[in-house]
């Protein structure tokens, strides 16, 4: 993949120049990805604060991890999949506000959390299992995420007519797999 935002360096290479110590390689990558990873991870966690923690926690991730990378996938993925990863941890570690007896016992799960969890341990999760990884990808990113076909195209190193297609295939499959 050629690089997402300015400079002339490929995502591989920056990785490549960061398993070499390079701190400037690192810079390039920070530069590149944080914005939409920033967007990104704002669209699950509400907390700005937590939010750039998380996003500080995913580079420094990158720089000590650089060796894990094999190559294989869009580097942006590789830094997606750290950031949700550390999200998720965060998002487990905090403890919720205690909230007086009387409201605990009316608590429901809100239509947000039903989703989620369906997407991740229900039909809709078997449906997305069955996608391709390319189908995968593609509704993942703007069903999921909130991303825009653009934002997504970028993300994913494709162009946008395709990302627009593969969303139809993506959602023609997942209602079939669905009825």
């Amino acid at each position: 993949m050629s690089s997402v935002r300015g400079g002339s360096s490929t995502d591989e290479a920056l990785i490549a120049a960061v398993r070499q110590g390079d701190t400037s390689a690192l810079r390039s990558l920070y530069d590149r990805h944080a914005p939409w990873l920033t967007i990104r991870l704002a669209r699950r966690c509400a907390d700005p604060a937590v939010v750039e923690e998380v996003v500080q926690d995913t580079f420094l991730a990158v720089w000590r991890g650089a060796a894990r990378y094999r190559g294989q996938g869009e580097v942006a993925a590789w830094i997606w999949g750290i950031a949700i990863r550390r999200l998720i941890d965060r998002l487990r570690r905090r403890r919720p506000a205690p909230r007086p007896i009387g409201e605990q016992a009316n608590l429901e799960p809100s239509a947000e959390e039903l989703v989620l969890l369906g997407i991740e341990h229900g039909d809709l999760a078997a449906a997305m299992d069955r996608l391709s990884p390319e189908l995968r990808a593609v509704i993942q990113a703007t069903a999921l995420d909130g991303l825009t076909t653009r934002e997504a195209a970028s993300l994913l190193g494709i162009p946008r007519g395709t990302v627009k297609t593969r969303l139809m295939r993506a959602r023609r499959e997942l209602r079939e797999a669905l009825a």
